[in-house]
């Protein structure tokens, strides 16, 4: 509908309403695919359903350039059909989702039982305890508000979600400025983003296989961080180029590999969804700082937008570095046993005894007591002891 705008009014209007429906998209879509893959397969297929983005923003240059010719048609302008081309698939897309997609596989039509089963079983052995159904209650979401990964994890999202709304807003604006006219800045920046989506499909499938995602994550901010300390040295057209390279290197493909790191990291399907939420919602509204950073007055080298991504990039360095070792940490503890519950019957029935060892018992009460591991499980979800952090 943007291309019917008439005035700036409806243009607030409908930027609203779009930022509206679009805001849930994102958290929600990974949050689905977290209750249908392993933990282990989990970061290919958010790699490949981000690289959608970085295909968007390769094939919005070329489109832009192309539907610019419409200019007139219809006695419309070239950008407004840029918008309702391209919004009318998203439309038809949107529409068919209400029929393909099923909610979850416990409820999934398109399953056998047999089938069924077997998905929510394999889930449970990759400690989604929740995979069977889950019932809503007010405390997983205080779990995730309570929970120090939600609020490092709120960091790293800044970390690359600040630099993506200013990557993907302004790269054919600084591939202008090194000298090229506009429509050649657009259709120069297609190989760039064609690249960070080879690369962001690459980490996505390194990372299910490695599991290393923490390094990872360092490996690609560092990158990063590269990339924007010769964009604000740079006065060489050529080599500012290359150094947009390194950044969408940098940029995309963190996000999916830190969707996936931080919800293999989160169990219960509500206190994921609170917190996926709570991250990439936070994460989002950096973007209102970052795509406002690029100056008209500072171009043609825009060394204060290029500064102030790079302080969102040493964040997420910094905050996925903090997570790596505090993950590190709770995972040795628990391997000595300074995490463990009092179970009062184990799986067929009987008790416990840990009477001969007072010191134990009163540590472990303090982690909970329970009637079985089966309860531990559901109400500690991956705060129970047996739970392990994937790094």
């Amino acid at each position: 509908m943007h291309g019917f705008i008439k005035d700036y009014a409806g243009l607030l209007g409908l930027r609203f309403l779009l930022g509206l429906a679009e805001a849930g998209l994102y958290p929600g879509v990974v949050f689905y695919m977290s209750c249908w893959y392993k933990r282990t397969e989990l970061g290919t297929r958010v790699a490949v359903f981000f690289s959608s983005a970085t295909i968007a923003g390769a094939f919005s240059g070329l489109l832009a350039a192309a539907i610019s010719n419409m200019d007139g048609i219809g006695g419309k302008p070239g950008w407004a059909w840029i918008f309702i081309l391209e919004g009318l698939l998203t439309v038809c897309c949107a529409v068919a989702s209400f029929w393909i997609l099923q909610d979850f596989p416990e409820t999934a039509r398109f399953l056998t039982e047999t089938e069924r089963v077997w998905v929510v079983r394999r889930l449970q052995e990759d400690m989604k305890f929740s995979a069977a159904g889950e019932t809503f209650k007010m405390k997983y979401v205080w779990q995730s508000l309570s929970d120090w990964k939600t609020w490092i994890a709120m960091g790293i999202y800044m970390g690359f979600d600040g630099p993506l709304f200013a990557f993907s807003l302004f790269t054919p604006t600084i591939i202008n400025e090194l000298g090229y006219k506009a429509t050649a800045a657009n259709l120069l920046s297609v190989p760039v983003y064609a690249w960070a989506c080879l690369v962001t499909v690459m980490i996505g499938f390194l990372g299910d296989r490695l599991g290393q995602r923490g390094y990872i994550n360092l490996a690609l901010f560092g990158t990063g961080l590269v990339g924007y300390v010769i964009l604000i040295a740079s006065s060489n057209p050529s080599l500012s180029y290359f150094a947009v390279y390194l950044a969408a290197s940098a940029i995309y493909p963190t996000i999916p590999n830190s969707v996936a790191w931080v919800s293999s990291n989160v169990e219960g399907s509500y206190k994921r969804s609170a917190t996926l939420g709570m991250a990439i919602g936070w994460g989002n509204l950096n973007g209102a700082v970052t795509s406002n950073v690029y100056r008209a007055r500072d171009k043609p080298w825009y060394k204060l937008g290029h500064g102030i991504v790079l302080a969102y990039i040493s964040i997420g360095w910094l905050t996925s570095l903090l997570y790596l070792i505090i993950l590190k940490h709770e995972n040795a503890l628990r391997d000595a046993g300074k995490r463990d519950e009092v179970i009062r019957a184990s799986g067929d029935g009987a008790e416990i005894d840990i009477e001969n060892d007072e010191e134990m018992k009163k540590g472990n009460e303090r982690n909970g007591v329970f009637e079985s591991v089966e309860e531990a499980r559901r109400e500690k979800g991956d705060e129970w002891s047996g739970f392990r952090y994937t790094l």
